[in-house]
């Protein structure tokens, strides 16, 4: 990962959700929404992984230190993958974006092995409100999301927020182990400059590894990591 090149907030956000995925070694991985591919490289190292990510121009011009096999494109390459060929799913800041995410969910069941992990990282609705307020001073938005509306982000379109629960809704058989926090603190710190020192950070990820784990915390996150398992 290039701390040169990418922004401080995702700098943070790939740092601590991986501890928070903690080691992961000699297993078959697939990286769904990969994205710019940093995630996928940075698995890649002890582990085998396959990306897939629908927007060739997420990646197109980044360099990796490991290597792992890009996919280009969405539901129709999932559902060429063999069943039960991965040990764990990554599918992260990519579900509220998907107009067919229950076919997605259902196929990653169908693509874990038994007892084989999905991570899912995805907007927590009561955190987007807090920064709507608090950031943005977006009042009307988040009037909106309290009403229960969609919301928005510039570079992906409409946030269709869902809850922790309604992927074991949309298929049954999968069984929600833990969810952690993820960005409850740092985006409230104003000083731009701060940010870039490595103190900061450092203390900053401590607090916020502290602070994922404990309810209260976890309501104004502004995303949460959760944990499901393929049942038996």
């Amino acid at each position: 990962m290039n701390k040169e090149t990418i922004p401080t907030w995702e700098l943070l956000q790939k740092r601590i959700t991986y501890k928070q995925l903690g080691q992961i070694k000699n297993k078959r991985i697939l990286d769904f929404g990969s994205g710019n591919g940093v995630m996928a490289s940075y698995l890649a190292k002890d582990n085998e992984v396959i990306a897939i990510e629908p927007n060739q121009n997420m990646f197109k011009d980044m360099l990796y230190q490991n290597s792992f096999i890009q996919i280009v494109g969405g539901l129709e390459e999932l559902r060429k993958q063999k069943k039960e060929s991965f040990d764990v799913i990554i599918c992260h800041n990519v579900l509220e974006y998907a107009q067919c995410r229950e076919e997605v969910v259902k196929e990653f069941y169908r693509l874990l092995k038994p007892a084989g992990s999905l991570s899912v990282v995805k907007h927590n609705k009561m955190g987007r409100v807090m920064q709507m307020v608090v950031l943005l001073n977006e009042f009307e938005t988040a009037h909106q999301i309290l009403d229960g509306q969609n919301g928005y982000a510039q570079d992906f379109g409409e946030i269709h927020y869902f809850d922790d629960q309604d992927i074991c809704r949309w298929e049954k058989r999968f069984v929600l182990e833990k969810t952690l926090g993820i960005r409850t603190f740092w985006d409230l710190q104003q000083n731009q400059n701060v940010q870039t020192e490595e103190e900061w950070q450092e203390n900053m990820i401590e607090i916020e590894e502290r602070v994922s784990t404990i309810s209260e915390f976890q309501a104004i996150a502004f995303f949460h990591h959760v944990f499901y398992r393929k049942e038996i």
